[in-house]
């Protein structure tokens, strides 16, 4: 199964883990990366504090949960490629079950090129 049809067929939990420029470390929920292509993948986020780390800190990493028993999922180590303000734009990439679409907080998309991906636990 390629990246896209997983992150699409696979229910689960995410969380996303960022570090400013001095090493402070901020970890959040997040929802399942839009995937671009198998080495390039996206995110819309919020003027938070995981995007501000990005500012000063281009790498990331996403782990995905996946919702059944034991502990199966995915591990992507990233590194930010760029990002998008337009708001059409983050509109048409923007899952319609994404709830949160209607906040008044400006929204960025951020692209990321996909370093590494291994298992969640193991190897």
């Amino acid at each position: 199964m390629n990246l896209a049809e997983y992150f699409e067929n696979t229910k689960g939990t995410g969380v996303l883990a960022t570090a400013n420029k001095k090493g402070d470390v901020d970890i959040a929920i997040y929802a399942r990366p839009h995937v671009i292509d198998e080495k390039t993948v996206a995110f819309i986020m919020n003027d938070r504090l995981s995007y501000k780390n990005l500012t000063s800190n281009p790498k990331a990493a996403y782990l995905f949960l996946e919702k059944k028993s034991g502990y199966k999922g995915r591990r992507l180590y990233l590194t930010k490629t760029r990002e998008e303000t337009d708001v059409e734009l983050i509109e048409s990439v923007r899952r319609k079950t994404d709830s949160r679409h209607g906040s008044d907080t400006k929204k960025y998309l951020v692209y990321f090129s996909i370093d590494k991906i291994r298992p969640l636990a193991g190897k």
